[in-house]
């Protein structure tokens, strides 16, 4: 048996032209097998894309021919989660294992980590696929959900992706041999026809080679012999330095963005001081998702923004939204954002519940989130001892505010004239006026929620 750690994932509903799970062509094709699975009811798979990326799934592991994992929906014993895939029988992998080790090729990108772009066109010739086609995914889930598959389902699927771009060997895990058999037969195969050279020994041992690859202390080989001191290094600067002037050499109707590569130099060099004063990571800790949120925080209020959106791929009021929580609270605001509704400590309900009253009746508390729908505002407990203020615009809450561990002090701003009610979440709602000047069309599947009669957010 092989356990596998899932990985957690940003929340962020970003647009579906934007990169997800499955990067490499064979993650690409389980997604695919998924989707098509999904295909008479896909309404799940938004939500399970937002369950992995948010750390829902735990104990994920895969073992010959089924992935099984648990995953932590709104209740609050989390579900148990079953993918299976049908294993090939002895035969089936005869012929598998000498079609691999008929091309050198092949084998060597397997051992590199990669499955080659012809091989299943080869494995069709003998009936075979190493990856799931349409339908051959069995997703099963203790959840009383009856879609296939379900959202809990969707969420593991998802993060299969992830495992097979790291280690291709999962695919043929799940199709009923590991690493080592696999690899010891078409040793056994390749050595038939005296071509065993292109695979590693049998005593091979990966892990020490991973650490030789990870590198050595760069000055263990830079010192030269009998050298006992390094100079002392030059100060540090108070600030960072400008982009270089050979940028403004670039002409503006050329093919490069010049605004947008100043922009980036400046960020660069920013990060850089950062991690050489040791004042935080530069940034280089971040996932994909994360910094983007971080690089639209610093364009709030730019008119080019919407514009600049969209040469992502991405809405304008999904990266809108993103930023607004970045800038609120990093990236544990992101987190808040996202998440699914949990629990709270019942002191501090009591603090929430006590807060919102003062802007009249019409609060409703429920696990960790405690709204005032008349108002459209909602209290969040973050799990970090602070509490986040949501405001409700349109059909979704945005994070404007930064966190305080006085829910009162969030709330309290808002008492007296401004305690308005926000007109229906279909007609709009509150929002500051430059928010509103950039903000049009309508939010795609993946970035609406849906809302109860007191502007509660409700999990499908």
């Amino acid at each position: 048996m092989r356990s596998v750690p899932a990985r957690s994932r940003l929340a962020g509903r970003l647009s579906r032209s934007r990169t997800g799970f499955g990067k490499t062509w064979w993650g690409r094709a389980w997604v695919e097998a998924l989707e098509s699975t999904a295909r008479l009811d896909p309404n799940r798979l938004p939500r399970g894309r937002t369950y992995a990326r948010n750390g829902a799934v735990s104990a994920l592991e895969v073992v010959h021919g089924e992935v099984r994992a648990r995953v932590q929906g709104s209740h609050f014993e989390p579900y148990h989660v079953r993918l299976r895939v049908r294993p090939f029988s002895s035969e089936e992998w005869e012929r598998a294992t000498r079609t691999l080790a008929t091309t050198a090729s092949h084998v060597a990108a397997l051992v590199d980590g990669v499955i080659p772009g012809g091989v299943e066109a080869e494995l069709r010739k003998q009936s075979l696929s190493l990856l799931p086609g349409p339908g051959e995914l069995s997703p099963q889930c203790s959840c009383p959900d009856w879609a296939v598959p379900c959202k809990h389902a969707a969420a593991v699927c998802y993060l299969v992706a992830d495992l097979l771009d790291a280690d291709p060997f999962v695919v043929f895990a799940l199709r009923g041999r590991g690493r080592d058999h696999v690899l010891a037969s078409l040793r056994s195969l390749r050595a038939e026809t005296g071509s065993a050279g292109s695979l590693p020994p049998e005593d091979f041992n990966v892990a020490a080679v991973d650490r030789l690859a990870s590198g050595v202390p760069l000055d263990s080989v830079a010192r030269y012999p009998g050298e006992s001191h390094l100079p002392e290094p030059l100060p540090l600067p108070a600030s960072p330095g400008g982009p270089s002037p050979l940028i403004d050499q670039l002409g503006d109707d050329g093919p490069i963005d010049v605004e947008a590569l100043r922009w980036l130099a400046s960020d660069a060099a920013a990060r850089a001081l950062e991690l050489a004063t040791a004042a935080g990571d530069g940034a280089l800790l971040l996932t994909e998702e994360e910094d983007l949120a971080r690089i639209a925080a610093s364009r709030i209020g730019d008119p080019m923004f919407d514009t600049w959106a969209q040469s992502l791929g991405v809405h304008a009021r999904v990266l809108m939204r993103l930023a607004l929580a970045w800038r609120a609270g990093g990236k544990r605001g992101l987190v808040v954002l996202e998440a699914e509704p949990g629990r709270a400590p019942e002191m501090e309900l009591k603090r929430a519940r006590a807060a919102m009253a003062r802007l009249g009746p019409g609060t409703i508390a429920r696990g960790d989130r405690v709204t005032h729908g008349r108002v459209g505002l909602q209290l969040r407990w973050g799990g970090d001892g602070l509490w986040y203020l949501l405001r409700r615009r349109g059909t979704q809450w945005e994070l404007q505010d930064p966190p305080s561990a006085d829910p009162t002090a969030l709330v309290g701003p808002n008492v007296g004239p401004r305690s308005e009610p926000v007109p229906s979440p279909r007609r709009g709602g509150i929002a500051p006026r430059w928010l509103d000047e950039w903000d049009s069309g309508e939010l795609g599947d993946d970035d609406d929620e849906e809302f109860d009669e007191d502007g509660l957010d409700v999990d499908p």
